[in-house]
Order: structure tokens, then sequence, then C-alpha cells
């Protein structure tokens, strides 16, 4: 069959399909919406995959993160009273060197400590978190400078008025100036500020699911800087916690520092004794991520008298288990689409046998005056593929528009592949040309002397 034959058989399967709008519309409505439903849910199992990710490099690779509890108050019912009156001192930067000394196959130690405080700029006054972090921290939680330098040696060890800030702290309080070298009132004390962190985009449901916050708006400084300058809990007495004292010591800005004592009622929470508020560490290796808890809570445990004060998560593991489920998701979804896909192959088939009943008498014309039954297969098949490509193309049109409304109105994270398009677009016109030879053939077999005297 040479080209120009073959041209003659496609101009003559366009007229059908235009001569007959209705029909071939409600043909390739079968083949649009599987097109649809490919696209618009690969989009949205490619979202929550991509939010999984995200989730992941906020809590950094092979994290295992460990967060204090502060002690609750416990009522004696028959119990010894040597255990009643057990008391901890508390997560420490003791057990931070304890544990990175006994343990093997730690990569990184992280400690931290958070402090509510307000920053003053300029007669602008706002509520901020001050944290005080050592240089592990920023490439343990996958930060990045924006400007500036990270802290010193020297400034680590002396506890200097040095701060990192957040890329929302910049446009707050610096949006005209470069904040380099500039100082701002953090809480009591000034910090000279030396650098500033890029921006990190953290949704609200990875908020909410992770138990972060909005890095952007924090204060970082030397963990030092914080006990020396601001708080060291560790200088909290057992005792007075018994009693529901809270006391805190606070540094001065000339060498000098001042107690302050209060005394709370019994309702009250009792105050928190724990030095660091957070530790994070990272092993070498997924594989030792649940042996390494394990030994750290135990060790932590003896080393805390056998108060259990403390609490320890390993996020990636439970980030891993919501990504396998959602892969299964994604697989379910893709049948579902791929079956919406075979069912508009088979209405295909279907209206096209139905046409070739209809057009009897036209095929046995075209028999008599010369056409070949390649010629027909060729119309039939041409008419399937014209079809099912249309119906492609706008079911591309109207998955993509799916998604875009799944995202902006159930504010559902969408991404569109262009491989989803690409796989949804060829099998369409593979079920189009599969779907088509069945009634080609058929088509082909007419006898034209019978087909001619068909009413």
């Amino acid at each position: 069959m040479n080209k120009k034959s073959l041209l003659s058989n496609f101009y003559i399967a366009m007229e059908a399909v235009i001569a007959n709008k209705v029909r071939s519309l409600l043909t390739a409505l079968g083949i649009i919406f599987g097109v649809a439903a490919v696209i618009a849910m690969l989009a949205i199992g490619n979202g929550a995959q991509s939010e999984i990710l995200e989730q992941i490099e906020l809590v950094g690779v092979n994290n295992i993160i460990v967060q204090p509890m502060v002690e609750q108050v416990e009522q004696s019912l028959g119990e010894e009273e040597e255990d009643a009156n057990k008391f901890s001192p508390g997560l420490k930067l003791l057990d931070v060197e304890s544990i990175k000394k006994s343990i093997p196959g730690i990569k990184k130690m992280s400690p931290e400590i958070l402090l509510e405080t307000y920053i003053i700029k300029n007669g602008i006054r706002r509520s901020s978190k001050l944290v005080g972090v050592e240089p592990s921290y920023f490439e343990v939680a996958n930060f990045e400078l924006y400007e500036g330098k990270m802290f010193s040696e020297k400034q680590l060890e002396k506890g200097a008025p040095v701060c990192i800030i957040g890329k929302a702290i910049q446009s707050k309080f610096f949006a005209r100036e470069n904040p380099i070298g500039k100082k701002i009132k953090v809480g009591s004390q000034w910090l000279e500020v030396i650098g500033v962190l890029k921006e990190r985009y953290i949704s609200e449901k990875a908020i909410s699911n992770l138990g972060i916050r909005d890095y952007n708006m924090d204060v970082y400084t030397p963990i030092q800087t914080v006990l020396i300058r601001y708080i060291n809990r560790d200088l909290v007495t057992g005792s007075g916690l018994k009693k529901n004292f809270g006391t805190s010591f606070r540094f001065g800005g000339r060498g000098g520092f001042s107690i302050t004592t209060t005394t709370t009622s019994d309702d009250d929470k009792p105050s928190n004794y724990h030095q660091i508020d957070r530790l994070v560490v990272q092993v070498s290796e997924s594989e030792k991520l649940s042996p390494t808890a394990d030994v750290m809570a135990r060790m932590l445990e003896r080393r805390h008298y056998g108060v259990v004060d403390f609490e320890i998560s390993i996020p990636e593991l439970l980030l891993k288990q919501q990504q396998r489920t959602q892969n299964i998701f994604n697989i379910v979804l893709a049948a579902i689409a791929a079956i919406s896909l075979l069912v508009g192959g088979i209405g295909i088939m279907n209206i096209m046998l139905a046409s070739v009943l209809e057009r009897i008498k036209e095929i046995g014309l075209r028999l008599s005056i010369g056409a070949k039954k390649n010629d027909i297969i060729m119309q039939f098949l041409f008419e399937a593929v014209v079809i099912s490509v249309t119906g492609g193309i706008v079911g591309v049109i109207l998955g993509v528009g799916l998604a875009y409304a799944v995202s902006s109105l159930a504010d559902f994270p969408t991404q569109i592949s262009f491989m989803s398009i690409l796989i949804s677009f060829g099998v369409a016109a593979t079920v189009g040309l599969i779907f088509g030879i069945t009634p080609a053939k058929r088509a082909a077999e007419q006898d034209p002397i019978t087909s001619l005297r068909h009413e």
C-alpha cells in the first residue's frame, strides 16, 4: 500500500468521523475519562510522594530524635518510698558526651536548647524562638547559609553574643539593609548577626505531622551562649523541683549573675529541669537506627536513675512506612485508571462494530469500484485511532485541569509528570489501534454484492 493510498484512506476516515460528531464523541468518552483519570491520579500520587520526600529532608536522613518529658507529679499508692522519691537530673550535655563515647556507628550529634523569647529592633517587637545549637545542627537538619558565616571555634567556646537568623527574620527586621554585622536584641541580650539561613518552605501538614516549627522565624546562637548569657537549667536542684520551686540562673552582661526563685502552686505544671530540649543523633546506616535507639533508651534510663523522662522517635522510619503505603495506593490508583482505559477501548470496539453494520452499503460500494480489503481495514483502523487520539488529547487537557483543581480547591499537593502524560496518551492510541482491528477486519470481509443489496 503506497503513501497516496494511505492518505486517501485517512481522509475518508476523517470525513466519517466529522460526519458523525455525536457518535464519535460518545465513542471517545471512555478514552477521555480514562486518560484524565490516569493523569490526575498519578499527579495526586506523585504529589503525596514528593511531600513525603520533603518531610524526610526536613527531619534529616538516618536521624534519631530524643526529646525530654517534664516529670509529672505522681502520688504514691502503696509503692516503696525509695521508688516514689526517684529523681532524674534530666537530659543534659553530659548525656550527649556519654552517648557519643559509648555507642558506635554515630555520625553526628546535635543538642539543642529552645527558648521562647522576643526580638526587638527599631521599636518593633515580635515573638520568636532562640535556639542554642552546635555547628552540627545545620548539617543534620540540612540547612544552608544564604549569606554570612558559621560560628567559629572561639565563639563556640566562649559563648560569644553572636547569632544566625532565619530568612523571615531578615525580611522583617532587615528589609532594606544587610544584616551581617548588625545587632539585634533577643530577649535581654544584644546579639551580633553573622549569618542568614536560606529560606525553607514548610507546609502546615508537615508542621503538624512531624511536630516541627517554622525555622525561618528562629534565631540560632551557640549553645554555650544560651547557657552563659540566658539560662542553664542544669543548675536547678532536685529538692527545688520537689517543692515546686522554679529556680533560674541568669547571667548578667558583665560576668555577674542573679538567681531568681519563684514559688508555684500544686496545681501548676512542674518546671522544665532538662538542660537541653532536644537531641538529634545521626547514625551512619539506616539499618542501625532501631538498634541504636534501643541502646540509647537503656543508657539514658540508667543515667536518669530509672526515671523515663524522655522519648525517642525515628521519624524517617515512620515516613518510609507512610511512603510504602503511598506506593500501594499509587498502584491501586493506576490500576483503576488502566481499567478505565480498557473500558474505553471496549467502547470503541462496540461502537465501531455497530458502525460497520450501519455502513455495509458504503463498504460494498467502495469494494465494487476497486477498493481493496486492505483499504477498508485501514479506513476503519484510522477512524478508531483518530477517535482514540483525539480523546487522548482532550483527556490530557482534562486530567491536567483536574490535577490543578484538586491542588487549589482541596489544598492537596499534586505533581504532573511528563511521563504520565506520555504513557496515558500512548496507551490511548494503542487502545484505539488494538480495539479497532476486529471491526476493521469485519468490514473488509463483507461481500460487495450482498452489501450493495443491503437495506
